[in-house]
């Protein structure tokens, strides 16, 4: 299996806040902007925050997963375990609050993986996963 970055752009509100959220608090480098709009380096994939203006997005619902009221629509990244557990305290300094909190989901299954979900400042749904093995990404 090959890995390439993926591209996503989404609606936020503000873009001095998309900044300092996803610049400041999750640590995106900043890429190209305009007045607009800007990119960030999301562990290597680019994410392209818009204003919208005032509108935010909303979650369109929820699903059950393993237990979880999962939002849709949401994006997010595959990390470490490691590197996933570093996040999590980041956020928890930062005061994020959580909309799923950080635990391990389909323990001892394939694909065994711990999650988090949280909102952006413009109420876009974030997941972050972490796997010992990422091999285990797609397992059944």
């Amino acid at each position: 299996m090959s890995l390439r970055p993926f591209h996503i752009a989404f609606p936020v509100r503000d873009i001095a806040e998309a900044r300092a959220f996803y610049g400041g608090i999750l640590g995106c480098p900043e890429g190209r902007s305009d007045t607009d709009w800007v990119d960030f380096d999301l562990y290597g994939h680019q994410i392209v925050a818009h204003r919208v203006g005032s509108g935010a997005p909303a979650v369109a619902g929820h699903n059950p997963v393993d237990g979880d009221s999962v939002p849709v629509p949401h994006f997010g990244v595959v990390l470490s375990l490691a590197d996933w557990r570093a996040l999590a305290a980041r956020l928890r300094a930062a005061g994020i609050e959580f909309v799923i909190e950080p635990h391990v989901r389909f323990e001892g299954q394939p694909g065994e993986q711990g999650t988090m979900f949280f909102l952006d400042p413009s109420g876009n749904a974030l997941e972050f996963k972490g796997f010992e093995d990422l091999g285990q990404l797609f397992a059944r």
